[in-house]
């Protein structure tokens, strides 16, 4: 069973950059997604950023043209690039894994809080 560690969230102020990563302890070379969601205080979890297999991206319109989602197989991360944050985007982060079976596996969360 893969597990996945979150890092990179913390404190920034409207308009910063933060870089997530995201490391698998198994290869993730046959997987069929690799995904950045999150979830703020009495929300739910909303996928906002997802790379496939193939290498294609899909994005949350939230964060369309901001949030940039990239992966490095052989080090088994994947990534999360935000840039021109607001306070809207406080949440805690998870990334996810999807396998062909449709099995998913999640990270234990990373908080990222934009407020000035």
């Amino acid at each position: 069973q893969v597990q996945l560690v979150e890092s990179g969230g913390g404190l920034v102020q409207p308009g910063g950059s933060l870089r997530l990563s995201c490391v698998a302890s198994m290869n993730i070379f046959r997987v069929r997604s690799l995904g950045w969601y999150r979830q703020s205080p009495g929300g739910q979890r909303e996928m906002i950023a997802k790379i496939w297999s193939d290498g294609d991206t899909v994005y949350a319109d939230s964060v369309k043209d901001r949030f940039s989602i990239s992966r490095d197989l052989a080090k088994k991360t994947v990534y999360l690039q935000m840039n021109s944050l607001r306070p809207q985007d406080t949440a805690v982060y998870y990334c996810d894994v999807e396998y062909p079976d449709f099995t998913n596996y999640w990270g234990q969360g990373t908080q990222v809080t934009v407020s000035s």
